[in-house]
This record gives C-alpha cells, sequence and structure tokens, in this order.
C-alpha cells in the first residue's frame, strides 16, 4: 500500500526513506510563485484564471486546481497577524506605514522600506516608543484560521503548515532602526539592541500565545522568517548571533512548542553555513531555502555537515538553472541535487524561495515532475 501524504513527511522529518519525495509549492509563505508565472503556469496547464489569486499578495495561496495539478503535498493556513495602531495606514496608492510605523512605497515589484522611525533613537526613545499592542489583534482571524486548518486535518491527507504570525527580531530592528543603523548597533551597542529585542520579543510571546493553541493541533510544521546572511555571508559572526539572536528565537521556538507538536522551520536566505548549528541549537528542525548559489550552500556539503541533524527545504535554484536553463537541464539539475539532498530523508522538495517573474512555466512543470518521479535511495 503506497504510503499517505503525511506518512512520508514523518518518514522525512526522521530521517527515513520515504517511498517518495514531500512536494512543497506554496505551502509556506517562503516557497510560493509569484503572480505572473503563476499565471503562465496555469495557461500552459489549462486552467482559467481565478480572481482570488491574481494578486502577489496572494502568492503563498495558490489555486487549488494547481496544486492538485502539480500534486503537491503541502497546504498553508494562518499569515502574519498585524495589531491595530493610530500611525498605521495608506498614506497613498503608493505608500503605506505599518503599526510599527515603518513607512514603505511601492517601487514596482516590491514595498521599500523608506523610512525607520527608529533610525537615531537612544534608549529613552526605545522606552518611550509607541509599541504597538498585541491584545489589539482580531482574535475572530485566528479561529477562522483555526477552522481551516481543522478542516484541513480531518478531512484530506495534506502535510499542514501554520504560517507564523510574527516576524523576527533581527528583520524588525533593521526595519524599524534602518539596516545599516541596526547592524552597527549590534557592535556599537548591544545593550541597545537587546532592549529593543526585549520589546519585539514581548510582542511575539503575546501572538504566540493568542494563535498556536487554535491552529497548533492541526498542523504539522510551522514557520519563522528572519534573514541571519547575504549571498556571500552571514550578516554577523556566530558569536554574535549566539549573544544577542540565539536567546529570543531559542524561547520563541520553547514557548511555540508548548501549544504544537508541529516541526520548526526557520527561513533565512543567504549564506548561514556556519550559523547552522546553533539554529538546531535553537530548536529549528527544517531549514529553507537553502540557497544554491551562495557560497557553501551546495547540496554535498550541506548534507555532509548537516544531513543527520536537520531536514532540507528547498534547494531548486531559482537565480540561475530555473529562469535559465532549457526544461531538460532543469530536470537534470532538480534530480542531481535532490538526490544528494533526499538520500537517507531529511528532504522536502521546493524552489529556494518564492518563484520570480523570470522563470518560464515549463520549466517549473519540468522540476516537480523530476521531483514527482524521483524515487530516493537509501545508503
Amino acid at each position: 500500500m503506497a504510503q499517505s501524504r503525511r506518512e512520508r513527511f514523518k518518514e522525512t522529518m526522521e530521517h527515513r526513506t520515504p517511498e517518495r519525495l514531500v512536494l512543497d509549492l506554496g505551502g509556506c509563505p517562503l516557497s510560493g510563485i509569484a503572480a505572473k508565472p503563476r499565471a503562465a503556469l496555469m495557461d500552459l496547464l489549462g486552467l482559467d484564471p481565478d480572481p482570488a489569486y491574481t494578486s502577489d499578495a496572494n502568492s503563498t495561496r495558490l489555486d487549488e486546481r494547481l496544486l492538485r495539478a502539480l500534486d503537491i503535498d503541502t497546504r498553508a493556513v494562518g499569515e502574519i497577524l498585524f495589531p491595530q495602531s493610530a500611525q498605521a495606514g495608506r498614506v497613498s496608492d503608493v505608500e503605506t506605514i505599518d503599526p510599527w510605523g515603518v513607512r514603505r512605497r511601492f517601487t514596482g515589484r516590491h514595498w521599500d522600506i523608506v523610512y525607520s522611525p527608529l533610525a537615531n533613537a537612544t534608549a529613552e526613545d526605545l522606552e518611550a516608543y509607541p509599541w504597538p499592542d498585541p491584545e489589539s489583534i482580531d482574535t475572530a482571524r485566528i479561529e477562522r484560521f483555526g477552522e481551516v486548518a481543522r478542516k484541513l486535518y480531518e478531512e484530506t491527507d495534506y502535510v499542514i503548515c501554520g504560517e507564523h504570525p510574527i516576524f523576527g527580531v533581527l528583520e524588525m530592528g533593521c526595519w524599524v532602526c534602518g539596516y545599516e543603523t541596526f547592524l552597527t548597533q549590534m557592535i556599537a551597542e548591544p545593550d541597545f539592541v537587546l532592549r529593543f529585542f526585549d520589546h519585539v520579543f514581548e510582542f511575539q510571546r503575546r501572538v504566540i500565545e493568542l494563535y498556536y493553541p487554535v491552529v497548533g493541533p492541526y498542523i504539522h510544521f510551522t514557520s519563522s522568517g528572519d534573514d541571519f546572511a547575504t549571498q556571500l555571508a552571514s550578516f554577523i559572526s556566530p558569536a554574535m548571533f549566539r549573544r544577542l539572536i540565539k536567546p529570543y528565537m531559542t524561547e520563541r521556538i520553547q514557548l511555540t512548542r508548548k501549544y504544537t507538536r508541529a516541526a520548526f522551520l526557520h527561513h533565512s536566505c543567504g549564506n548561514v553555513f556556519h550559523l547552522i548549528p546553533d539554529l538546531i541549537d535553537c530548536g529549528v528542525e527544517i531549514l529553507n531555502p537553502i540557497q544554491p548559489c551562495a557560497p557553501e550552500m551546495e547540496a554535498e556539503g550541506l548534507k555532509s555537515a548537516y544531513g543527520e541533524r536537520i531536514v532540507f527545504h528547498g534547494g531548486i535554484d531559482t537565480q540561475e538553472v530555473l529562469p535559465r536553463a532549457t526544461p531538460n537541464e532543469v530536470e537534470e539539475s532538480t534530480h542531481d541535487t535532490i538526490a544528494v539532498l533526499a538520500k537517507d530523508g531529511g528532504y522536502v522538495f521546493a524552489a529556494a524561495h518564492e518563484i520570480q517573474d523570470d522563470v518560464p512555466p515549463e520549466n517549473v512543470i519540468a522540476a516537480f515532475r523530476a521531483a514527482r518521479e524521483f524515487v530516493p535511495a537509501r545508503s
């Protein structure tokens, strides 16, 4: 009898070899596909567009017909939870202010930060700042997420991801204080950084307490996102990570586990090779996106160094292979990558981050076909 989707995921997490790979597209907020290639893919598959899934804002909520056509094993529930705030709102058609006072402007593809409210803050400014109140979050939305998760859990065999309801501490610092300012403060003013993280974590703590008791019983993995690296190297040294970030990330994961048995996935772009041992210590069980064009993030080195200790999620190159190769070359490259990462289990198939506008739909189909037909080998 063929293994169910959830049985294959369980074996994958236990570093055993499933009958075939678990396939993810849009099953978490970090494995989606942008609007343009999504529309092209739908067209190639002969699927009429659904207006509910045509904006980039819905890139992690994919048309069920598309997911079924590609035989995707995962489904996502939940999303980032925003508190109410008097300072938040739309400034114009192309500019918004979020509940933390960060101003963003639409630049044609992304909403880029143009103002960070604590860019020149003192310790006194930090304490006086109007931090958002987690109690203002709409709990009715959480209840709706819980109902969707319950139905998926009871009525389907899909592997369910409870998307993360909160941002990470480092990205919040970079957004609210400005990237250059905050990364400099991590060296020059660590006490300021730790106090900033205290404020962020108090918000995180309450959101976790609201969200996971409702969604947690019905999910198989949950996600977090906080970029710790550029393409070339990490933003910070392992020692700085241990001092400033690791305590908060560890406590976040421990608190989450009070309410759910779901595996914990963390997303960080770039070369995080030397941070992986600390991420494992924090409680991270799945690492995404495995960016293969980044130094030290190639499949062979990662699998050799960490393959017995963490599950890899992603790894299919969205920078060079998917946008530029032929479908046959995509299949060959995909096969070579997953032959390494999937050996003896411990691998969930997905692209290395969101599939971008320059990826032909034929290449998306080629990659998922190669993964679907791949038979994992046991050593």
